[in-house]
């Protein structure tokens, strides 16, 4: 995975997380709407960037974790 879907991860999950403070603190109803609708935007966008990135691997299931390694007996 590339560097963009990490960045584009913390810029979504930070606005969310503005969204949920925003919401306790009783801020206007229409900056935590369009931050929420924009929010929403983010995560399919980033979902989607996810998805679709070019990543290659040799592993296979088999291999199991890399911090972890299955004796094989």
């Amino acid at each position: 995975m590339k560097n963009i879907a990490f960045i584009l991860l913390w810029i979504t999950t930070a606005v969310l997380v503005a969204v949920t403070i925003m919401s306790a603190l009783n801020l206007a109803f229409p900056i935590i709407f369009y931050l929420t609708c924009i929010g929403q935007g983010l995560l399919v966008f980033t979902v989607y960037k996810i998805l679709t990135d070019k990543y290659k691997t040799d592993k296979k299931f088999k291999d199991w974790y890399e911090d972890h390694p299955m004796k094989n007996d």
